[in-house]
């Protein structure tokens, strides 16, 4: 199930990339005004299939939610964690209406579209990470937490979201504004002529680099703390994805951010973010 949302996740970044987010109208649940598009565009095809694969994803949290109220107690992490899992998708469904039906897509500028872009994308993490503690505690293997968290590795979860939401907001100028050369993409950014949205992005690359060093930070202190043989996988993994990271974010800017590296900075950020969780629980 974590699997699918997260391909669920990167078709959503392909829909906004591609400027496919009108391709349904201003119509939701229907497309067009219908339940199946006739003679569809390939703006409607692709929106369709991520309203598609999103109803799939919502049937497999429901199956989720329903097996963890058969297989574990009343008081078991596995059956709040599953219960948040579809509080957190219903939230994610009704987000992604709401951008439909309030016309933030295509090529929308405003601030209320960055704004509810952020809300969505933390409402997001919030899902993967109610999702992944949900496999991580149906483990035979599951240990009960100890009750103490390290604030070191916890403080990494918000600046993880943080980093997140200013990379939303980078890609959102990079897909509206694009820019046809690096010099024009500088020149761009600190204009002050140009979208908020462009003048916003510089701040990213600052932020994830910050962030980056901080995980690396935390990931060293758990490896040297000798606590566990899975925290310290946990933490090798957190610096890898932390350094690949960063080479991604600077791939992703020389190359003028082009689709298919905006969508292979967002797995490997979801996939930080994910080991992050995991971090936060075990250690």
């Amino acid at each position: 199930m974590l699997g699918w949302n997260i391909l669920v996740i990167l078709w959503g970044a392909y829909v906004r990339a591609s400027g496919s987010g009108a391709g349904c109208g201003s119509h939701w649940p229907l497309c067009n005004g219908e339940v199946v598009p006739i003679a569809p565009r390939i703006a409607t095809i692709i929106e369709f299939t991520h309203r598609m694969m999103s109803g799939v994803a919502l049937v497999g949290v429901v199956v989720l939610w329903l097996w963890s109220r058969a297989s574990f107690v009343r008081a078991s992490r596995v059956r709040t964690m599953a219960l948040a899992s579809f509080v957190f998708l219903i939230t994610e469904a009704l987000l992604g209406a709401g951008l439909v039906l309030f016309n933030y897509v295509d090529k929308d500028a405003s601030a209320g579209r960055a704004l509810y872009l952020s809300l969505h994308l933390v409402n997001t993490l919030l899902l993967l990470g109610a999702l992944v503690l949900t496999a991580w505690y149906s483990r035979e293997d599951a240990v009960l937490p100890s009750g103490r968290r390290s604030s070191l590795v916890v403080a990494a979860l918000p600046i993880a979201a943080l980093v997140s939401v200013t990379g939303a907001i980078a890609a959102l100028g990079d897909t509206l504004f694009p820019s046809a050369t690096l010099a024009q993409g500088f020149h761009q950014d600190f204009s002050d002529t140009a979208s908020f949205l462009i003048r916003l992005r510089v701040f990213h690359p600052a932020i994830a680099i910050l962030a980056a060093a901080y995980f690396i930070g935390v990931s060293g202190v758990v490896l040297r703390s000798k606590r566990g043989g899975v925290a310290i996988r946990l933490a090798v993994g957190v610096m890898a994805l932390a350094l690949m990271q960063l080479g991604a974010g600077a791939t992703n800017l020389l190359l003028l951010a082009p689709v298919w590296m905006q969508i292979t900075h967002l797995l490997l950020a979801d996939s930080l973010w994910i080991g992050l969780v995991l971090l936060a629980v075990e250690f």
